[in-house]
């Protein structure tokens, strides 16, 4: 039991610094991307999504490293799942009491790139393991994902196009602007050598955060798994997953943690408040399409993909990409009925992975 008790209190200590070496990380990048003199329309486009899907990106590594593949596929699918079946549908219900504001065609196509990801898993890992094939298509849907982004963020930034769609028919659609960046660039505070030096800082003590905190879920999920006698997915699809995806309920409830962690959230911010749905497509995507083939290549050999993941979660993904797409591209507006429906498939997905695990994961 006192083994449990102090494994359950590492599990703690390491979501925490996760999501503090996360954030830190991520503000202090696109700061030294400012100096760099980076444009913000592909900040926006590489930066912040890639940050938002750092834990899964770290922990999945670090996983597929050590030969627990188990953790390593279920960290990158689960979060897939829960950043959209959890946190977006809470965001597409308005609970925060805000209506869902996103553009319809960068939206449709995040959900399209989403439910391809989701295709390619499908027919590469029929035989429990993720061919080179597989990792090379999702290495591709990767570097569309990247190219696109920075189109729509650049055609967002100049005003090209902008298609907005909302949860609400009498909700004011916004303009394109520049949510605060000056003059299409990182806003940064004073260019010199100390803040310099500060934020690279922030850079390397974000990740050594991170790292340790992804080490500590590595350790703690497998103990838990061993003196349980349960598979690894099963913590990967529930504690691991739910925890990472702590802060971003936090956003989509619009009631953070408290007031130290409001006010670490509001300076440590690297995307805007009001593009977060946005964000969880990109990220639950970047866990298909980076995620899972940098494990493949950290393992060096064909990724295993338990018969858990290929029944439950890649499904799972699918169904839900596929209803957030049905209204934007049908009818060109949005509804709070497929954030209750995400809803739904989400808790299906739990109960299956709870109460009706598979075997090989």
């Amino acid at each position: 039991m006192s083994v449990l008790v102090i494994t359950l209190g590492l599990y703690m200590l390491g979501l925490l610094l996760a999501a503090i070496g996360s954030r830190l990380a991520g503000r202090c990048t696109t700061w030294c991307c400012a100096l760099l003199g980076l444009p913000m329309w592909v900040v926006g486009g590489t930066v912040a999504p890639f940050c938002l899907a750092l834990p899964q990106l770290m922990l999945a590594f670090l996983a597929a490293g050590m030969g627990i593949t188990g953790l390593a596929v279920g960290t990158a699918l689960a979060g897939a799942v829960t950043n959209v079946g959890l946190a977006l549908a809470l965001c597409l219900l308005g609970v925060n009491g805000q209506p869902v504001v996103a553009d319809r065609q960068e939206f449709c196509r995040k959900c399209l790139l989403l439910a391809a990801a989701c295709g390619v898993l499908a027919l590469f890992v029929r035989d429990g393991t993720l061919s080179y094939t597989g990792t090379g298509l999702l290495m591709l849907l990767f570097v569309v994902f990247i190219l696109s982004s920075i189109v729509y963020q650049h055609q967002f930034i100049y005003g090209e196009r902008y298609e907005p769609i909302s949860t609400a028919a009498d909700a004011p659609l916004p303009q394109a602007q520049d949510y605060g960046y000056t003059a299409h660039t990182m806003a940064f505070p004073v260019m010199s050598l100390g803040n310099s030096l500060k934020n690279l800082t922030g850079v390397l003590g974000g990740l050594a955060l991170l790292a340790a905190g992804a080490q500590a879920l590595v350790y703690s999920a497998t103990t838990i798994a061993n003196l349980t006698g349960t598979i690894q997915a099963l913590w990967a699809a529930t504690l691991i997953s739910f925890g990472f995806c702590l802060p971003l309920l936090a956003e989509a409830l619009g009631h953070p943690f408290g007031s130290v962690w409001k006010r670490f959230d509001a300076r440590c911010r690297f995307y805007p408040a009001d593009t977060l749905p946005i964000q969880l497509l990109n990220s639950a995507i970047l866990n298909l399409t980076l995620a899972l083939p940098m494990s493949s290549l950290m393992y060096r050999h064909r990724l295993p993909v338990g018969a858990q993941f290929r029944t439950y979660e890649v499904p799972a993904c699918a169904v839900m990409a596929l209803l957030l797409l049905i209204e934007p591209l049908l009818r060109r507006r949005l509804h709070r009925w497929q954030g209750t429906a995400c809803l739904v498939v989400y808790f299906a997905y739990l109960a299956a992975v709870s109460f009706v695990p598979r075997a090989g994961a």
